[in-house]
């Protein structure tokens, strides 16, 4: 049963277990399921923690992924532990490992430090990068104050803090940037800065480099800030990734939801073509980009993570039918 008041949704046990349910029902729709983690992502709390957590056994890499994610999202200590093993996995998908050591530094608890050094050096690109950067971000957060919620233009808990507004000219942080001889803590300091301008711009240089950049981790955070900014300038060259089998399946990946963010009707047919892509995270992706598209192209609400209205019209179902 699913309680209102005030406004606000109560987090029972209940409640927490139906969305758990579709969340690991793999007879459902993979967007279904997302509904289900993003909603319990938003409830946050020691229950929803538990329940995304025992999403990670899942056969789905994308969403095992968007689960460590989504823990970094929520800053909660109690995932840490969680977080800590998929980073030590060598089995596992590089793509979840990845994410999960991003979701330390997301958290930013001194605690990860060992784990987030040991595994700095990673023979896995994706996962030593992420570790490297998630080590600067503890770093910088140890002698600078956080970016207030007030101050912030997007909500996301992102993996290097942008620079202060008009710091440098729109040129040099293009130029900081694409220079792919610096480190990437401080290329990604200037991609949310070119994020956090908005305009074309800067949406042309973050796409430039999708075009000549050799760095997947790079390549998959600007098409995941390109998904924020839903600009459709970006749409030509979110497509070609998108369309590049020899490409990174993590940076396809993002490709494909920032297009179903920036939701034009005119990526529909290649979203539904590349929902038989031979490669599961793409083919998923797809399901989820088109889900997403059909809803901010069919309904004025402004919460995708819908899952409590799912449940709430299952509820009102059952009392229908059970008044006939």
């Amino acid at each position: 049963m699913v309680t209102i008041t005030d406004n606000k949704v109560l987090v029972t046990q209940e409640l927490v277990d139906k969305l758990k349910a579709t969340l690991l029902d793999e007879s459902q729709p993979i967007a279904k399921r997302f509904r289900s983690l993003f909603t319990l992502r938003n409830l946050n709390g020691r229950l929803c923690i538990d329940a995304m957590c025992c999403g990670l056994n899942d056969k789905s890499a994308l969403l095992r992924h968007e689960i460590a994610y989504c823990l970094g999202q929520m800053e909660d200590d109690c995932a840490l532990e969680t977080l800590v093993k998929l980073v030590k996995d060598s089995q596992e998908h590089p793509m979840v490992r990845h994410e999960a050591a991003e979701a330390l530094g997301a958290i930013g608890n001194p605690v990860a430090l060992n784990t987030l050094k040991e595994y700095s050096t990673d023979p896995v690109k994706e996962v030593s990068e992420t570790c490297q950067l998630a080590l600067s971000r503890l770093e910088w957060y140890t002698q600078n104050e956080p970016q207030s919620v007030e101050n912030k233009v997007y909500l996301s808990v992102d993996p290097a803090p942008p620079h202060p507004a008009n710091t440098y000219t729109h040129q040099q942080l293009r130029e900081q940037f694409l220079n792919q001889q610096l480190d990437i803590f401080t290329r990604y300091r200037a991609l949310f800065s070119l994020r956090d301008k908005g305009d074309e711009a800067s949406v042309l240089a973050l796409c430039e480099s999708l075009a000549h950049d050799a760095d997947a981790l790079i390549k998959h955070e600007v098409a995941f800030v390109l998904g924020q900014l839903q600009h459709r300038a970006a749409i030509p060259s979110l497509t070609n990734v998108l369309l590049d089998e020899s490409e990174s399946a993590m940076v396809r990946h993002e490709a494909a939801e920032a297009l179903g963010a920036i939701a034009s009707q005119e990526t529909v047919p290649l979203l539904e073509k590349l929902c038989q892509d031979k490669e599961p995270i793409v083919s998923e992706s797809c399901l989820i980009a088109l889900d997403v598209t059909d809803y901010f192209n069919n309904t004025e609400e402004f919460q995708y993570a819908d899952g409590i209205k799912i449940l709430l019209e299952k509820q009102h179902s059952a009392i229908t039918d059970s008044h006939k």
